[in-house]
């Protein structure tokens, strides 16, 4: 079954996240698979820049997994390839821990005969959200003041691939 589309899964609902490897026991939710993103900090971490840049939520919904993956592609590729590997850093301060469920739909010539309907409708987790609210930071970028024009192209960039229009906020 392909991927539904996001905005069926933009409106914040009740969380829906309670899963541990230290206590199983104590998990609620079972069944939930692994983030896409594995790396949460790219770029220079030691050195020493004068400009942080915030990418910050203007409204409060639920960002999939794949999305914040995709905008964390497009915003490393870019900085490394106008900066450089070591002229900024950057870091994704958001981490998908709301599950989101999904019902498979029964399609297809007899689907009637075996679909549930409503019944049993709660659904398998299926995938990963993060609960953003209004002005959350979701991205740091950090770069030398000489480089704020690119910085701030990096997190529109960012901004672009996610479902909520993100703010740029420049700190010295």
């Amino acid at each position: 079954m392909g991927l539904r589309p996001s905005r069926a899964m933009r409106s914040i609902e009740r969380p829906y996240t309670r899963m541990s490897k230290s206590m199983p026991r104590k998990s609620y939710v079972v069944g939930v698979p692994f983030p896409k993103t594995h790396q949460f900090e790219m770029g220079t971490k030691s050195d020493d820049f004068d400009t942080v840049l915030y990418g910050v939520a203007r409204d409060a919904v639920q960002v999939r997994d794949p999305a914040i993956e995709a905008a964390r592609i497009v915003t490393h590729k870019f900085l490394e390839s106008k900066l450089g590997a070591t002229n900024y850093f950057m870091k994704i301060l958001v981490y998908p821990h709301q599950v989101i469920r999904e019902k498979p739909i029964a399609t297809g010539a007899g689907a009637d005969r075996y679909s549930q309907g409503m019944a049993r409708a709660f659904g398998k987790p299926a995938t990963t959200a993060v609960q953003t609210a209004k002005g959350k930071r979701l991205l740091e970028v950090r770069i030398n003041k000489n480089n704020l024009e690119i910085g701030k192209l990096a997190v529109k960039k960012f901004g672009l691939k996610i479902s909520t229009p993100v703010r740029i906020k420049i700190m010295k």
